[in-house]
């Protein structure tokens, strides 16, 4: 997840592997293979000219001054490329509420449905993202010099494979039934839309309600990933209730995915993964645990201090869980603690760290609402120790009574010696942050100097690097950046659509008339941020609401950073909090943990963080206090 990103499956029930035609299985493999070794490849480029461009900036004092533009161009085809391959694997970003609690029968439909939907706005777009290609043919790159359609052209073969990806899907399917009967179903209700559409059209703004009211609530709650559950009502706004050609969507499309701050997203997810193929993840755990875990509640401690140093990494929050959580659950077990207490820890400290740089939903922030990045980075460290200070409360607490008496004290050399092995690691996430906020290296600049540091220090002082692995981690970088940067899209072109009826005039309207001005508008925001929380997560709520509240907040002399880091703590705990927050989940699928037995014990850490949240909110110095002042 972003900033949060928690990742399910999100493809259809199939048939066991080896069944189904062998002509799909064979095109199924071959094609998979492919797009994943392009992919892969496309991550090693980013990577390699990216770097390259650091060393000849600073080493050289010579700037290449086309680097940056090939890095986009071939950082769109790897976001559409990575979609694909998070489309093959089920891993884009979706609510499971509903499709969790039903019976076998209704989720398998309702399986068929999201891939179903995937590939309906998958074809509605290929017509239109080759037009759009084709009208970019006439631009010309500044640096390069060549033909804007080699970039643009990533949209729709992107689309195209990710239709074939899905028809492979569903040809392997048992209840091939069911997919004709939910075929009919979507053309039925498109024909319906179609024949309202004078109506709809009569009806003003007021179609918004049934289009990202009601169409996209009720593709949200079936499990429809969430990028194309906003294309897709995008789509239908455009199509059935505007005279706007449906190839705006793709170029708005195209402007949200190509950001240039958004080019450190793939390498810091990769970081994250380097960190754990080195080893470096773990000498952090063991040197905490060698300065804690003798307290009561130590391991507790441990946690969110892990937390608080690996997170953002990795650009996912399910990745910097998965890093700390199985080292540290059996010992925590053996000391008494009960799994939904381990659970509802680890997912309160993901809401704890979301603001934590360099993480994607800060990165986000910066590019969608045009505010600072190195001032988010600088703003971002104090609100987490105080949600971390709250959440440490409650461990003392539940805390007071465990008995340590059989647990390994370690001498203070022991200590030290861990701390020393472990500085190399713990060294990391400040020079990341210290180069961004003092302005030494933009967050791509940096993302690229973390890479490489951590490779030389993988290679030379821990001495762990399993080569073999790496391809493997090249695919997960790219299926992830893939998942996100396809929401930032879709996120963009449903803003746009919402900005063009009216909407945002109007939003603005209501939130800068709030009764208590200021106060009152935060109040709501907290409030609405919650809710997008829990049902959106971070990015694609920030892309979609960013561009509304953030000019509001500044009229009515709100300060950025401050209103940033409120936002995404707020969004933090609609993720991590039950019924629906899908880090919360994600949690407990990490820990092993039946998710009704966390419910209970998260409530006290929900309320510490509620507390956090209100004194961030209160004063805003803990969010600006430590701003640059130049």
């Amino acid at each position: 997840m972003h900033g949060a990103h928690a990742v399910s499956d999100a493809g259809p029930e199939q048939a066991p592997a080896g069944t189904g035609p062998a002509a799909i299985r064979w095109l199924d493999q071959l094609l998979g293979t492919a797009i994943e070794g392009a992919a892969a490849l496309l991550v090693a480029l980013e990577i390699v000219l990216l770097s390259a461009g650091v060393i000849a900036r600073y080493l050289f004092h010579s700037p290449i001054t086309w680097n940056d533009e090939l890095a986009s161009i071939l950082f769109l085809w790897l976001s559409m490329l990575g979609a694909v391959i998070a489309t093959r694997r089920g891993a884009h970003m979706r609510m499971t509420s509903l499709i969790t609690h039903a019976s076998g029968r209704v989720r398998d439909r309702l399986n068929i449905l999201a891939a179903v939907a995937c590939m309906a706005l998958a074809a509605v777009l290929l017509h239109a993202g080759w037009d759009y290609a084709a009208d970019e043919a006439m631009v010309t790159t500044p640096a390069l010099g060549i033909s804007s359609a080699w970039r643009a052209a990533a949209i729709p073969v992107g689309l195209g494979l990710l239709m074939i990806v899905v028809l492979m899907q569903l040809s392997r399917l048992r209840d091939l039934k069911g997919v004709v009967w939910i075929v009919m179903a979507c053309v039925l209700a498109a024909g319906c839309f179609y024949a309202a559409g004078p109506l709809l059209k009569s009806i003003g703004n007021w179609n918004l309600l049934l289009y990202f009211g009601l169409v996209l609530g009720v593709l949200i709650l079936c499990g429809v990933p969430i990028a194309f559950s906003f294309g897709l009502a995008t789509l239908a706004y455009v199509a059935f209730s505007t005279r706007t050609p449906i190839s705006i969507i793709v170029g708005r499309m195209d402007e949200g995915m190509s950001h240039l701050i958004l080019l450190s997203a793939p390498l810091f997810i990769f970081l994250g993964l380097l960190l754990e193929l080195t080893g470096m993840a773990v000498a952090m755990l063991n040197a905490l645990a060698g300065l804690l875990g003798r307290a009561r509640g130590g391991m507790s401690y441990v946690l969110l201090g892990a937390m608080f140093l690996v997170s953002g990494i990795s650009g996912s929050k399910a990745a910097d869980m998965a890093a700390i959580a199985p080292s540290l659950f059996p010992e925590m077990k053996r000391r008494g603690a009960k799994p939904g207490e381990l659970a509802a820890l680890l997912s309160a400290s993901g809401a704890m760290s979301e603001t934590i740089p360099p993480s994607l939903v800060l990165i986000t922030v910066g590019a969608t609402a045009s505010v600072s990045i190195s001032a988010l980075f600088a703003g971002g460290i104090v609100p987490a120790i105080v949600m971390g200070l709250a959440l440490g409360v409650v461990v003392w607490w539940r805390a007071r009574g465990e008995d340590t008496s059989d647990v390994k004290r370690h001498g203070v050399k022991a200590i030290a010696w861990g701390i020393v092995i472990a500085a190399p690691a713990i060294a990391l996430p400040f020079i990341i942050r210290a180069a961004v906020v003092e302005g030494v290296a933009t967050a791509t600049e940096v993302s690229t100097i973390g890479i490489l540091y951590t490779a030389i220090v993988g290679l030379v002082v821990y001495r762990k690097f399993e080569w073999r692995r790496l391809p493997g981690l090249l695919v997960d970088t790219a299926s992830l950046t893939g998942a996100i940067i396809l929401i930032i899209g879709m996120a963009t072109a449903m803003a746009w659509a919402l900005t063009q009826s009216g909407f945002a005039r109007d939003l603005t309207q209501f939130m800068s008339h709030l009764p208590g001005g200021a106060t009152g508008f935060m109040v709501v925001s907290i409030f609405l941020f919650i809710v997008l929380g829990s049902v959106l997560e971070g990015i694609p709520a920030i892309v979609l609401f960013g561009p509304l509240l953030f000019p509001i907040a500044r009229t009515l002399g709100i300060h950025d950073v401050h209103y940033a880091m409120v936002a995404i703590l707020a969004m933090g705990i609609g993720l991590f909090a039950p019924p629906l927050g899908i880090g919360y989940y994600t949690a407990c699928a990490i820990g092993s943990v039946n998710p009704e037995e966390g419910v209970r014990p998260i409530l006290a850490y929900l309320i510490a963080l509620l507390f956090g949240l209100l004194v961030i909110a209160i004063f805003p110095w803990f969010s600006i206090g430590f701003l640059p002042t130049r």
